[in-house]
């Protein structure tokens, strides 16, 4: 029995075939046309707005820079002079203690989803839980530490901010890792159990060693993630006039220090909130540029 034909418009005609065709690629190119179009729309608004968000911050920003930002504490009202040296250190204490906590959780989880969770429960409990975490708002996240953690204790504190930037970057480093070791090809992990290597060392000296560069780069932007954040901080760490070292008090930091001088009515304040601003996108966009560098040279 033949096999039945398959009848195109304009089938059996060369000069009709060939205006089907040429409607077709009319139609195709126009519909490319637009698309392009409407891409290229979509991105000169976005940039538009970045554009102007980095000149308005360079502009206002540059013209806080001082000495006197690096070397003085936040100033009190309507005074002149005064710098963010309370609120820098503060910040640098609560990022690093963050990464310094969030950091090993965040590498192990994802070590064990990647090696260990492929079929089991709990990593997929896991997983459905770090989505969550990933796109929960920050501010929730800092709701929650308070309940837990400054309303137990009965003020705000460093350590309280610490468990909350620490909160946001977890999720971010677990799925930077277990993505990482999953383009590990597995035939790495087969040849090193054939020559009676464990497990765990194999993890250690072959996947981890090969997915290195991706992993510390997932880390640097999660570092650039909570490095800007405020409503967290509000809720814990709060902010303090003066210099301190103790993380059991509030703690000065520069998002909350940059909000509180942004609000106020007076032009010294709102100067150092400016230069706060262009400090802080200058080390976003450092860490952001250190990431990418890394993982290209990779």
């Amino acid at each position: 029995m033949s096999q039945p034909t398959l009848q195109f418009p304009g089938s059996g005609n060369p000069e009709r075939e060939q205006a089907t065709r040429v409607k077709l690629q009319r139609r195709r190119r126009g519909t490319n046309a637009v698309a392009l179009i409407l891409s290229l729309a979509a991105m000169a608004f976005g940039l538009f707005w970045l554009i102007w968000i980095l000149y308005t911050t360079l502009k206002l920003g540059v013209g806080g820079l001082s000495i006197e930002l690096f070397t003085q504490n936040t100033p009190p009202p309507n005074t002149d002079g005064g710098g963010l040296l309370n609120a820098i250190v503060g910040s640098l204490m609560l990022v690093l203690l963050a990464t310094f906590v969030g950091t090993p959780l965040g590498i192990l989880a994802g070590v064990y989803l990647a090696e260990y969770g492929d079929k089991r429960w709990l990593a997929s409990v896991t997983r459905f839980i770090n989505d969550i975490l990933l796109s929960a708002p920050s501010i929730v996240i800092g709701l929650f530490v308070y309940a837990l953690v400054v309303a137990q204790m009965g003020r705000f504190s460093g350590w309280a901010g610490v468990i909350a930037l620490a909160l946001l970057q977890i999720p971010i480093v677990i799925r930077t890792t277990e993505n990482m070791l999953r383009l590990v090809p597995n035939a790495l992990r087969e040849a090193a159990f054939a020559l009676g290597t464990p497990k765990w060392k194999m993890i250690v000296s072959i996947t981890l060693k090969a997915s290195v560069s991706g992993i510390v780069t997932g880390v640097l932007l999660a570092v650039a993630r909570i490095t800007g954040e405020t409503a967290p901080l509000l809720f814990t760490a709060l902010s303090n006039q003066f210099f301190s070292w103790d993380m059991n008090q509030p703690v000065a930091n520069l998002p909350v220090t940059i909000y509180k001088f942004a609000m106020s009515p007076f032009p010294q304040w709102q100067a150092l909130a400016w230069a706060g601003v262009f400090l802080i996108t200058l080390g976003v966009l450092g860490l952001n540029i250190l990431a990418r560098a890394i993982f290209s040279k990779k």
